[in-house]
């Protein structure tokens, strides 16, 4: 399934998206925004695979907004102006739809996106924060704790980076087989995990408490 969301400041444009979205199976149109403050928000929050995007917008021009993202999330920009298509296919768009589109047109841009199930292809993690992309390999991670609707990230530097996002959302932009989560304010690489004391984890200077719900899969890791 492709989650996506569309960016437009026409209503009328978004509509049309909204329905020709919902004639396609393996795509869920999650939400629609017409202000990209709004987008940016949601994005922050709930990261998707997929943007229809338009180009022309008062507040901010689309091409700006999406080399702002992450560029793991695919876009794909529906526009009334030919002259960007350049532009769009340079920072690797997946199609350019140009407005008024047919229902076979936009189901043949989606049909472009590839969305890999192999989240283990992926050997670092992107988030924002600060006002910036962080890039962070995840060899780099010593644990993730889980702080209300914040998360912190340890680094073998002994540097933290604080973003605003659930556990349940950073756990799925990790590698499951090199990520656990172990209790619900901590996830640890899995290579970490090798001795239980007290049903705690040691690592480094860090004591992780092992929680209830997650006890069968640690010492599954442990075991295994």
């Amino acid at each position: 399934m492709i989650k996506a969301i569309a960016l437009d400041d026409e209503m009328l444009a978004l509509k049309i998206i909204e329905n020709y979205a919902g004639k396609i199976e393996h795509l869920s149109l999650e939400k629609t925004f017409n202000i990209t403050s709004d987008a940016q928000k949601y994005l922050n929050k709930f990261p998707v695979d997929l943007i229809f995007l338009d180009i022309e917008m008062p507040s901010k021009n689309g091409m700006d907004f999406y080399r702002s993202i992450s560029q793991h999330t695919k876009v794909i920009f529906t526009t009334a102006y030919s002259e960007y298509a350049v532009d769009a296919f340079s920072i690797n768009a997946a199609d350019y739809l140009l407005k008024p589109f047919s229902f076979e047109r936009f189901r043949a841009a989606v049909e472009k996106v590839k969305i890999s199930p192999e989240k283990d292809e992926v050997k670092y993690l992107s988030i924002r924060a600060d006002y910036k992309l962080h890039k962070i390999n995840f060899e780099d991670i010593v644990l993730i704790e889980g702080l209300d609707d914040y998360i912190r990230i340890h680094l073998k530097d002994h540097s933290k980076i604080t973003a605003r996002s659930s556990m349940k959302n950073i756990l799925e932009k990790l590698s499951e087989k090199d990520f656990a989560r172990v209790h619900r304010s901590y996830i640890v690489p899995v290579n970490t995990i090798r001795t239980i004391v007290n049903r705690n984890i040691h690592i480094g200077d860090f004591i992780i408490p092992i929680g209830e719900t997650y006890k069968d899969v640690v010492m599954k890791i442990v075991n295994g």
